[in-house]
Parts: structure tokens; C-alpha cells; sequence
């Protein structure tokens, strides 16, 4: 298995790259077959834009309405009936996508989504992830039909709500024939997605229409739950206990009342026993000595701040000690924060096509 294919999330054997040509591609005046959708709302796809930059968008093109959300981070009307955003958390995060009239909930994350409360209010999940490399060809069909064909509004989410919903959702749109070309890219910067996710925009700006037949033929595979190997569930993981961490260094390492139940410590031996578990798999062994080198290297920071984290015998809530085990747990995890963007831009996040190995 490819580390840049388990890592992107690109897992999906019959997924080819964003820029493989696609057939049945309607003309000008030829619009998406019969959709649940309002075909009133239903646009042509415009000329893929020239510039081979990231944002590259017509001053004309529709963009994408801000939602005054209180639960849902980053979230964008793309079309009457399609909302991108982040990661819904908690009771109160589902009850607001009820009254947004959401009916099905699409998560591209790898995490697993939570089913079961989101049936409580009436919501259907279907996971369907990708990664941070580009939307594959097969993906972006799966995710047109499902805005298509599944009932009622669609909200599409990653974790934050920047980068791979927005792409996911303009990407869905441009091929259910909702958006054209200089809307979907407008998705992506209204977004604040990051032109250092060039696959993420590829994805956009070489996204056409498809027709009805293409579409209907495209399975209904849409799992409540898919299946990552277990590499890419050992990553997502560590994504979340890395962003846990980064807020207890907001407080100083100090848990607020929201997280009362936290110990910085054990958050730490959380995250080092996730890569001492990873180099035991197959997975990781058979992967380029430069990613298991990263590997290696990231369990011994995780290791440090662990013990940076430990309070010492005798420590005072404002002492001299604790400041100086304060600034040795920060070192680490800014250590730790470079490891991973180092991973990410070798391993993760070059577009489809482009990673080493392909």
C-alpha cells in the first residue's frame, strides 16, 4: 500500500486522478437529468479557467452565502439545497442542521461520523472521505449523485471546514450541473482554503458537468461508515489528539471548564502510543525509510512532551518550575506541529498524479 494514497485518504481502488478525461460530458444547452434538486436552480458549467493558479475566479461568478451558524464551523450556502462546513459536534451542532433543513449529512473526514445522534435528529450520515491530494474522478461522481438523489438539504463537512468539504461540495456541485467552473472555484475562496492544496483545487477547476446517464449509473454506495485502512486510521487519530493538545497550549496548559476531564499528560501518552502502535503494523513497515524515519522521529517528541507534561513533586500552580516545564512542553509540541507539516507536504498533500511512487 502507497503511503501517499493511505495518507491523502485517496482509498478508493477504481478512483483515478482528478485529470483523467471524463466521458459523457453534456454541450451548452444540455442540463443534468431528472434530480431531486430544482432544476430551475441547474447551471451549465462555464470554460475551466486559463490561469494555472489556485484562485482564479470570474468577478461575475456567484458566490457562496456565509451562514451565521453558532455550531458549525465555516459554514457556506453553496446552493439552495447543499451547505458546506466543519465537523459537526454535540446535540446542539445536529439540531441547528434540522432547522437549516439538512436531511443528509455527508462527511468526508476520515473520523467516524456519529450515526447514531445524528438519526436522532432525523439525519442520515453517509461517510464517503477523501483526502487533502484532490477529489478522485470516482468520488466526485459519488458525491454529485448523492447531492442529486438523497433526500432533502445536504450538508457536507470535513473537520474544519476549509479545505476538503468546501472542494468536496464545489466538486459535487459543478458535476450535478448546479455550479459552473468560476462558482466552484469562488467555493474554495470564500472558503479560505489554502492554495497550498493544489490537488483540492485541480479537483475544482477541471470538474465538468455530467449527464443524467453517467450519474444514474454511478452505484448507490453511500456507506453510513466506510471502511480506512489502518494506517489512515491511525492518522486521522493523531490529527485529532494533535488539535486537542494545540488548545490546551491556548490556556497554557491549564484545561478549561469545557475541558475539565482533560489531562494534558495523558493527551500526550495518548498521542505517542498512536505512533508506537503504527510502527508496529505492516503498514507502516513497508513504507519509504523517509516516512517511517518521520514516524520514528515524532513518537520521540510525543515522548518528550509526555514528560514535559508530567508535573514534578513539589510544583506550584505559578512557581518557577512550572513555567520552565511550560516552555519545554511548548518546544515540543512546536516541534512536533513542524513534523507533521513536513509529512503533510511530502507525504499528504501533493495533488493526485503527483505523489512519489505514482
Amino acid at each position: 500500500m502507497r503511503v501517499a494514497a493511505v495518507l491523502g485518504l485517496s482509498i478508493l481502488p477504481a478512483c483515478g486522478p482528478r485529470d483523467t478525461p471524463r466521458p459523457n460530458v453534456p454541450t451548452a444547452d444540455q442540463t443534468p437529468g431528472s434530480q431531486s434538486i430544482d432544476p430551475q436552480s441547474a447551471k451549465s458549467a462555464g470554460p475551466a479557467p486559463k490561469s494555472d493558479s489556485p484562485v482564479s475566479t470570474k468577478q461575475n461568478a456567484r458566490r457562496p452565502e456565509k451562514i451565521d451558524a453558532k455550531h458549525l464551523p465555516n459554514a457556506y450556502r453553496l446552493h439552495a439545497n447543499v451547505i458546506t462546513g466543519g465537523q459537526p459536534a454535540g446535540d446542539a451542532a445536529f439540531a441547528e442542521l434540522a432547522a437549516l433543513g439538512v436531511k443528509t449529512v455527508i462527511s468526508v473526514d476520515g473520523a467516524e461520523p456519529e450515526v447514531a445522534l445524528a438519526k436522532t435528529h432525523g439525519l442520515r450520515y453517509v461517510h464517503l472521505p477523501h483526502g487533502y491530494d484532490g477529489v478522485p474522478a470516482e468520488r466526485g461522481l459519488q458525491l454529485a449523485k448523492a447531492v442529486r438523489d438523497l433526500p432533502g438539504g445536504v450538508y457536507i463537512h470535513c473537520h474544519h471546514g476549509k479545505h476538503r468539504s468546501p472542494a468536496a461540495g464545489a466538486v459535487a456541485c459543478v458535476e450535478a450541473g448546479l455550479l459552473n467552473s468560476d462558482e466552484g472555484l469562488a467555493v474554495l475562496e470564500a472558503a479560505g482554503t489554502s492554495p497550498n492544496y493544489r490537488g483540492l483545487y485541480n479537483s475544482v477547476r477541471q470538474a465538468r458537468p455530467v449527464d443524467a446517464k453517467q450519474l444514474d449509473d454511478t452505484p448507490n454506495d453511500f456507506p453510513e461508515k466506510a471502511e480506512l485502512p489502518p494506517l489512515a486510521e491511525a492518522m486521522v487519530a493523531i490529527e485529532h489528539l494533535h488539535d486537542q493538545l494545540k488548545a490546551l497550549a491556548k490556556d497554557d496548559w491549564r484545561p478549561t471548564k469545557e475541558q475539565a476531564d482533560v489531562d494534558p499528560a495523558h493527551e500526550a501518552l495518548l498521542l505517542r502510543e498512536q505512533f508506537e502502535e503504527l510502527l508496529r503494523t505492516d503498514a507502516a513497515k513497508q513504507q519509504p525509510a523517509p516516512f517511517t524515519k518521520l514516524l520514528v522521529e515524532s513518537e520521540t517528541t510525543a515522548a518528550e512532551l509526555e514528560t514535559a507534561l508530567r508535573p514534578s513533586a513539589g510544583e506550584t500552580p505559578d512557581g518557577d518550575d512550572r513555567k520552565a516545564r511550560v516552555a519545554r512542553a511548548n518546544a515540543a509540541l512546536e516541534q512536533f506541529t513542524k513534523r507533521c507539516a513536513a509529512c503533510h507536504q511530502q507525504f499528504r498533500d501533493p495533488p493526485l498524479g503527483e505523489k512519489p511512487g505514482q
